[in-house]
């Protein structure tokens, strides 16, 4: 328990001190990393192949939304969005959504080559405790 609390000391610091998003962003990626190792055991082999692929799958998973955003979001004014407007934009985000789960399926497959599924299954627990720890030192640490 211990650890996980440094951990998110060091994530709430990180917010605090940094003032520049990539900084922040790479500081979370960091600390993803740490609670992500912590909670699965992978070996020198494994961790070797498996986080070039994971950063490989997040950088395409970031470019979709990224483009997503320049696209559609940015372009529609929520006040006056028409209905042919709210439909592109409906679809785009089911089209992205779809992308996603395409690129998952794809590094699940890769992934499945080098981990055995159990592993992958705990990062995936692991990611979605991150998430939900990250939430909440957000919240904690935020004026209200």
């Amino acid at each position: 328990m211990k650890k996980y609390s440094y951990i998110f000391i060091l994530l709430w610091i990180a917010f605090q001190s940094e003032s520049q998003t990539n900084a922040k962003r790479d500081k979370i990626d960091q600390l993803r990393v740490a609670f992500i190792n912590s909670k699965v055991n992978l070996s020198n082999q494994e961790t070797q192949q498996f986080w070039p692929l994971y950063n490989e799958l997040n950088d395409k998973l970031d470019l979709l939304k990224k483009t997503y955003r320049i696209n559609f979001i940015k372009n529609f004014n929520a006040e006056s969005l028409t209905d042919k407007e709210a439909e592109a934009l409906l679809t785009a985000e089911f089209i992205l959504k779809q992308k996603e789960l395409d690129l998952n399926k794809e590094y699940y497959e890769k992934y499945k080559k080098i981990l055995p599924i159990k592993k992958i299954a705990l990062i995936k627990m692991a990611e979605n405790d991150f998430k939900k720890e990250l939430i909440k030192t957000i919240k904690s640490s935020s004026p209200e």
